[in-house]
């Protein structure tokens, strides 16, 4: 496995941007929404699984890996920006499969990428813990197994998945830090002392922060709190679709068309995308 001057500038760049200060990384669903981010100045996107799902009506977790392995390659093709993979639970229980899907992610071109703690599409409770440590081994290994220089982002997800316990958490966290992650994440913390904790567990590992919805943070707030990376899941995605739902539902029950004053017009979607037509 070989990688091209771009892919390995944007693997490079992804580590860059993980050793000091915070930026955030937004979550695009398709190549439109990923070539708006890189036009408004993002230094870097990462998929989210439950955006691309239900864009494609399903719900998280419901799609199967060569589907998701493609629109990451579709979605890392389309940018000259990094990409970071939410690849869920590396869509296998065992290790050793978890340890081929990665090699297969790594192949698409992504400059990172993410494994939970949870069985895929399972609304509550965690693999043990012995089998999660053992999955984050696995990955590292895959990794390191392809010689790309790929970030691997470990994650706990315990306060999404009817088990929010920070000593957990914050157990969960060191031990994946110790098998080889290179960024610790905990979706669903939200008060400044659950944040505090997990940057403190990370012990100098970058931390990502999923700011999914109004909590009343900056991106200088979060900085100041210790956190490295600032993503938003499936919001953005959801913002669109929330819009989406209630026009076409004005439209059905009421018969208006309000909701299409001040849309951003089709000229000018056109001028945006053009360049990449060329």
């Amino acid at each position: 496995m070989t990688d091209t001057d771009g892919t390995a500038r944007k693997r490079d760049l992804f580590f860059q941007l993980h050793e000091a200060g915070c930026f955030v990384i937004p979550n695009p669903w398709n190549v439109g929404t990923a070539r708006c981010l890189q036009d408004l100045g993002f230094k870097a996107i990462a998929s989210t699984s439950a955006g691309h799902a239900h864009a494609n009506g399903l719900p998280d977790g419901a799609q199967g890996l060569d589907e998701v392995l493609a629109h990451y390659q579709a979605l890392a093709a389309a940018v000259d920006i990094p990409l970071n993979a939410d690849f869920e639970n590396g869509f296998a229980e065992d290790p050793q499969g978890l340890h081929d899907n990665v090699v297969r992610c790594v192949a698409t071109g992504v400059a990172g990428l993410s494994i939970e703690d949870a069985p895929q599409g399972q609304g509550t409770g965690l693999y043990d813990f012995p089998t999660a440590l053992a999955r984050i081994k696995a990955a590292r290994a895959a990794i390191d197994q392809t010689g790309r220089r790929v970030l691997l982002t470990a994650r706990s997800e315990g306060f999404i998945r009817g088990a929010p316990d920070l000593a957990e958490t914050v157990r969960r966290l060191r031990a994946y830090a110790q098998a080889g992650a290179d960024c610790l994440y905990a979706p669903g913390i939200k008060t400044k002392e659950e944040i505090a904790a997990v940057v403190q567990a990370a012990d100098g590992l970058p931390v990502n922060f999923l700011n999914s919805a109004a909590f009343g943070y900056t991106v200088d707030d979060l900085a100041r709190m210790g956190v490295r990376r600032i993503s938003v899941g499936g919001t953005l995605a959801r913002l669109a679709m929330d819009g989406f739902l209630q026009a076409a539902q004005r439209i059905a029950r009421q018969g208006s068309f309000d909701d299409f004053a001040g849309v951003v017009s089709n000229a000018e979607l056109n001028q945006r995308f053009e360049k990449y037509a060329k």
